[in-house]
């Protein structure tokens, strides 16, 4: 077919780093467009070529036809080779996965994407029942790295012998290389990016140059798990007890005075102006979704539209970008929702207590976040100390009055059926624009309301001006930490955020039972004031730490290791 040959030509170009991916995308769609336009005449042309086949079968004395082969012949002289795509049970973040869906159709690949949260065994049912060549799983939040090993070994368990492919924001080649590939029997490989899917699929799908590469991969893996379990070895970690002698030491005298906020407890931001929120888009992000990476010093926005290389399609990507910012404004596209709360608190120890009520001496604490510090241990010459969230907040035996704020916010109300109308007019390049533009809006959204909040309704930077570069600089006093991330990477520690907000009813903003935020384009975390928090992260923990976290929150030390298997500084058991 000429719109299958036209399309590799585009495959290969984008390969070359001739075309950019925002180009080949927008090809994608007359391919679309020509192949529906085919299709009749292809299954046409099907179904005379498997009468003919049932005749010459009788013709030659056999009863009746062999299904299986019949289908097979069709599918060896009709289509290309098999990729099923998915981004499994739990994870609602689709915008990688989409643009490989993308490229490797692109690249002649009959590509069957399930979407996200995709349970297992739809996965392998799926693989089985389409006669998949390849398939790749996707993910973005770490809970996701345990789903992927849960599939592996599904497909171990059931005898399939397809390539996988691992990739998604929360993937590396550690971790597939020494958590997810023993336990499936065949290839096994990490795909950084869009560009490198083709390259790894055609290479696994190659008759003379597939063996060579598995092997090249397996001994790569190999020296990679070595190198891990190594570590894991000879790194040092102090004692618990030891770490905690080390943290931070703040002086909460009066030179150190908090400030309270004009009101405990939560507000409701419904509805939520578009308008207010643009201006404080970081647009470095959204480049890179479109794999559009200037060189230095043209890196990030607005310098690299003065990139000789890349510059000229980001200016054409970002106009795009700003016409479909003014539609979904003004035609209300896009809905906005958000909670904040602020809270008196107090730290013991490593976690952190909240109150209702901001009166002195404390009563029960309402709610407690628990904290990780760091354990790993430092250089001699490194005077750094263990850190744990709650070193930033004044402890209860200070007799200090301190606070935390917290919040859940998202743009994404809207965007998936935005998406999906795009999708069914085969346009693949403004779907994936609405999710990169929402999830944009929501970390904007995150962005204004942290301003909001630290000169207004808390006010502990009341005299605060900063331009946007300022701002995604972080060059303001406070933070705004999440969990799941690298200072607190225990994704569990949302359900505290989300109980005391009662952000389903506040916002509608749902949770996933890995704990992803949906609409997708949604962002939560938690504000600190103390002009000496900072972010950091916790690194690897011990069994002693372990055990005394999964002490203070009341659930099986066997809960915390699933949570925090990426944060092990040891073997779990079932590894």
């Amino acid at each position: 077919m000429l719109s299958l040959q036209g399309m590799s030509v585009v495959g290969d170009l984008f390969g070359s780093g001739k075309m950019f991916l925002p180009q080949v995308i927008k090809s994608a769609r007359v391919m679309k467009k020509a192949v529906g336009y085919l299709i009749p005449f292809m299954e046409k042309e099907k179904e005379d070529h498997r009468q003919k086949l049932d005749a010459q079968m009788l013709q030659n004395g056999i009863n009746g036809v062999v299904e299986t082969a019949a289908a097979e012949d069709d599918r060896s002289s009709y289509s290309s080779k098999t990729v099923v795509l998915a981004t499994v049970k739990g994870d609602v973040h689709d915008i990688g996965k989409n643009i490989v869906a993308v490229v490797l159709a692109c690249n002649n690949y009959r590509v069957i994407d399930l979407g996200v949260m995709t349970p297992c065994e739809k996965i392998i049912e799926t693989a089985i029942r389409e006669r998949a060549d390849i398939i790749g799983l996707s993910g973005l939040i770490t809970p996701s790295l345990d789903e992927m090993i849960h599939v592996a070994k599904e497909m171990q368990r059931v005898g399939l012998k397809q390539p996988l492919l691992i990739g998604g924001a929360t993937t590396s080649k550690m971790h597939t290389a020494v958590k997810i590939a023993p336990r499936y029997g065949c290839a096994t490989v990490h795909v950084l990016d869009a560009s490198r899917s083709v390259v790894v699929s055609s290479t696994l799908l190659d008759g003379k140059l597939c063996k060579e590469y598995e092997e090249e991969i397996a001994e790569e893996y190999e020296e990679i798990r070595e190198e891990h379990y190594n570590s894991l070895s000879v790194r040092r970690c102090l004692s618990l007890e030891a770490a905690r002698q080390q943290r931070l030491q703040i002086d909460w005298s009066e030179q150190q005075k908090t400030v309270s906020p004009r009101f405990i407890g939560t507000q409701v931001l419904k509805d939520y102006d578009l308008g207010r929120l643009i201006e404080y888009i970081d647009w470095k992000p959204f480049f890179d979704v479109w794999q559009l990476r200037g060189r230095y010093p043209n890196r990030g926005y607005p310098k690299i539209f003065s990139d000789k290389t890349v510059g000229g399609e980001a200016e054409r990507v970002f106009a795009d970008a700003q016409s479909m910012l003014q539609m979904v404004k003004h035609e209300k596209l896009l809905t906005a929702h958000g909670v904040v709360g602020l809270y008196a608190a107090n730290s013991s120890g490593d976690d952190i207590l909240i109150y209702d009520e901001d009166v002195w001496p404390r009563g029960e604490p309402t709610a407690v976040f628990h904290g990780l510090r760091q354990q790993v241990e430092k250089d001699v010459e490194d005077d750094d100390p263990y850190l744990c969230l709650s070193d930033f907040i004044a402890p209860v035996e200070s007799g200090v009055s301190d606070y935390l704020g917290m919040f859940a916010v998202s743009a994404g109300f809207g965007a998936d059926s935005l998406a999906k109308q795009y999708e069914q007019n085969l346009d693949d390049y403004n779907s994936i624009m609405v999710k990169a533009l929402a999830d944009r809006l929501a970390e904007a959204f995150a962005e204004e309301l942290h301003e909001r909040v630290r000169s207004d309704l808390w006010g502990y930077c009341s005299g605060e001006r900063m331009n946007s570069s300022d701002l995604h600089r972080i060059k303001y006093s406070g933070i705004r930490p999440a969990a799941g991330y690298p200072s607190q990477p225990d994704h569990s520690e949302t359900l505290t955020l989300w109980k005391l907000l009662d952000v389903k009813a506040a916002t509608g903003i749902t949770l996933t039972e890995s704990l992803a935020m949906w609409p997708a384009a949604s962002v939560c975390g938690l504000y600190f004031s103390h002009p000496q928090s900072t972010y950091f992260a916790v690194g690897k923990i011990c069994e002693d730490q372990v055990e005394d976290y999964a002490s203070r929150k009341g659930v099986p030390v066997s809960e915390v290791e699933r949570w925090l298997s990426t944060q092990l500084a040891y073997g779990r058991a079932d590894d």
